[in-house]
């Protein structure tokens, strides 16, 4: 993993802790979390405040997440909005996180200048030891103070001046006042500086979790159905009439379908569908070049493109159904018919701009693991597991890759292969094969 950490492709963007003032205040935190301290004098946090030295040294990758349910968080900086969440086990705890803190940023600004503030995201259960319990997951509320008690001195203080302003002879309560003094010590003038963060809670309807082998929950949807990598016998019965593992490529396509969550990439407004597909290709060759012992040391695209026409024969049967496509699109070839049983069909597929498009994108990557660069982007801890079994070639290759096309530019690229640009002026009128596209796809209908 030395490769990604030097190329910033893991463990980057992470908050550089080295202050002894923020140490001491990460350590309150800690110990009013966890009861635990750290005995490092600098480190790493993410936007949670997990640091990955820390989890090393008390041997606790989930020193924060105990149980994997209820994240907590130490937030140092409001700095840490942009900094990724490592050994995330929902989907939406980042988002959370971020629309958190840029939600409050002036009022946390005001808090991490005295003092940390500590936190949690409590869903509506507290432990996830079966697969049932993830469906009485509702909603995720953020609960969250400094390790002083600011925010709750604050509101007894605040409580207290309009007793003082309301109450009849509270001029002459000694008692009242004295207490308010004591307050105001450690808050401040809170009538001229409020200090409040907003109360926010957060709809949990479909989500991907860790737990179970990794798990995608859609409930929201028209048509709702559990999505599972490993076997889905495992589970046990679920509260949702369909239940379907990475075996089930038909239904898990009707699905997609269904509920609109997806769109061929060669239909996709706003992005050159050839281009990707030619890079997809190019991944897939990397991957039978690895199957085949090839060296790909410091080797370029027109390079793989070579080793692609030099052993077509040998290639798999999703660059050939891409190629197909690819070849229609552009040059005007036959319709290829690439049904869901297909190697390439979820290859061919994006998701549609929906409220879950990352979900989705998430969910495809995984289906699709051939292709690097959208398993990079949309679900990092998949990548990271299929790192560690590539061989040392194809692991050069793609972190050259990653920090070459995607470091210098992600927003770009996350735009020129997710976006979803709005037509600029009315659509012209289809010719006769866009049509048939419209109405049944680039590989025909999926039955019902």
């Amino acid at each position: 993993m030395h490769r990604l950490i030097k190329r910033g492709l893991m463990f980057g963007n992470l908050i550089e802790v080295s202050s002894p003032v923020l140490v001491e205040r990460y350590n309150r935190a800690l110990m009013h979390l966890t009861g635990k301290r750290t005995g490092l004098t600098d480190f790493h946090i993410d936007v949670s405040g997990f640091s990955p030295e820390i989890g090393d040294e008390l041997g606790d990758e989930l020193y924060l997440n105990q149980g994997g349910c209820n994240r907590q968080f130490i937030l140092l900086t409001t700095e840490q909005k942009s900094a990724p969440l490592l050994n995330a086990q929902f989907s939406t705890s980042r988002e959370i996180l971020k629309h958190f803190i840029e939600e409050n940023e002036p009022q946390l600004f005001a808090l991490t200048a005295r003092d940390a503030v500590a936190g949690e995201l409590v869903n509506s259960v507290f432990s996830v030891t079966t697969p049932e319990r993830l469906f009485d997951i509702r909603k995720v509320v953020i609960e969250a103070d400094t390790t002083e008690g600011t925010l709750r001195d604050a509101e007894a203080l605040g409580r207290m001046v309009d007793r003082f302003k309301t109450q009849e002879d509270a001029w002459f309560d000694d008692v009242l006042i004295a207490e308010m003094i004591g307050l105001a010590k450690r808050t401040g003038d809170v009538t001229r500086n409020p200090v409040r963060l907003k109360h926010m809670e957060f709809a949990q309807e479909n989500f991907w979790t860790a737990h179970f082998g990794g798990l995608y929950l859609f409930r929201g949807v028209d048509h709702p159905a559990v999505i599972v990598r490993e076997d889905k016998a495992g589970l046990g019965k679920l509260p949702v009439k369909y239940t379907f593992d990475f075996r089930d490529r038909n239904q898990i396509a009707k699905f997609l379908e269904y509920n609109d969550l997806v769109e061929p990439i060669v239909k996709a407004r706003g992005i050159d569908a050839g281009a990707i597909l030619r890079q997809k290709m190019d991944f897939i060759v990397v991957d039978a070049a690895q199957d085949a012992g090839v060296d790909l040391t410091g080797a370029t695209r027109r390079d793989i493109r070579a080793l692609a026409r030099a052993h077509a024969e040998r290639l798999p049967e999703e660059y050939h159904g891409l190629r197909q496509l690819l070849s229609w699109a552009e040059d005007g070839a036959p319709w290829p018919r690439i049904t869901s049983d297909h190697p390439a069909y979820f290859y061919t597929l994006r998701a549609a701009d929906t409220e879950d498009r990352d979900l989705v994108n998430m969910l495809l990557a995984e289906l699709a693991p051939k292709d690097v660069r959208q398993l990079f982007i949309c679900h990092k801890e998949v990548f990271y597991r299929l790192y560690r079994g590539w061989s040392e070639t194809k692991k050069s290759f793609v972190a050259d890759f990653l920090e070459r096309e995607y470091q210098a530019d992600k927003a770009g690229a996350r735009a020129a292969l997710f976006g979803h640009d709005a037509p600029m002026e009315e659509p012209a009128p289809m010719r006769p094969r866009e049509d048939m596209i419209a109405r049944v796809g680039p590989w025909g209908a999926v039955r019902r």
